[in-house]
């Protein structure tokens, strides 16, 4: 089963330090990673940062399309027209079918504000524990939002993004 995982963090710079310990958990084998994305928000910006990690991302990779509608769900729908409304509405629709809805757009909304950073990772056979204690190791405290994706979802949502 995937796991779509958002790791909020109280700094900027907070989700590019944790990638280097991605990397090691996966290179223990603690965590499959498939893709993952940042985001940095800047105190004072309107808007977020977002990168996609290409170096982490398997054969299987979600791609940019998948983190581009997942990021304009959380942080910049409120930015949009009426006109555009109904299109994103299918949009959210759509993302709920697998597995993503609008109360975890919700919360990322809500909790991933300017002078923080967060890290999207998708992945499978995560130890919970050893992820969040690798974190606390390096000083970072993240708080924890995910979502599960059943390997159903998972295929869905692969399906929904390649249209």
């Amino acid at each position: 089963m995937a796991t779509l995982t958002v790791w909020k963090f109280d700094s900027p710079a907070g989700a590019e330090e944790a990638v280097g310990t991605l990397e090691h958990l996966a290179k223990q084998q603690l965590i499959q990673l498939h893709d993952a994305a940042t985001v940095t928000w800047e105190p004072g910006k309107k808007k977020p940062k977002t990168r996609q990690l290409h170096n982490l991302a398997g054969a299987g990779a979600l791609g940019g399309m998948f983190w581009g509608m997942l990021f304009g769900l959380i942080f910049f729908v409120p930015l949009f027209g009426a006109a555009i409304g109904a299109a994103t509405g299918a949009l959210a629709g759509s993302m709920s079918d697998v597995g993503i809805d609008d109360d975890f757009i919700k919360t990322a909304r809500d909790k991933v504000t300017p002078g923080t950073s967060a890290l999207f990772v998708m992945s499978s056979g995560a130890v919970g524990e050893k992820v969040k204690a690798a974190f606390d190791e390096r000083g970072l405290r993240p708080e924890l939002i995910e979502s599960n994706l059943s390997s159903e979802q998972e295929a869905e949502l692969r399906e929904l993004i390649s249209q």
